[in-house]
């Protein structure tokens, strides 16, 4: 077998590594994502359920300039 070839596929195998490694890192992180909006979505669920008996109108007039 050529010494060529014999590099050519080492490389090409290291790279499947990389693209292997880079691969599993994005899908965790993208699970990682989803449990967070999962998260947020839980815990403004829970506020929201604080809200429910607040009087109609409170929040409306709300001034936020400096």
């Amino acid at each position: 077998m050529d010494p060529t070839s014999l590099v050519s596929a080492l490389a090409g195998a290291q790279m499947g590594s990389i693209q292997m490694a880079v691969a599993t890192k994005m899908l965790k992180m993208n699970a990682d994502a989803a449990s967070s909006v999962a998260q947020l979505l839980d815990a403004a669920s829970q506020n929201f359920d604080q809200l429910a008996n607040v009087a109609a109108g409170v929040g409306q007039n709300l001034d936020i300039s400096v």
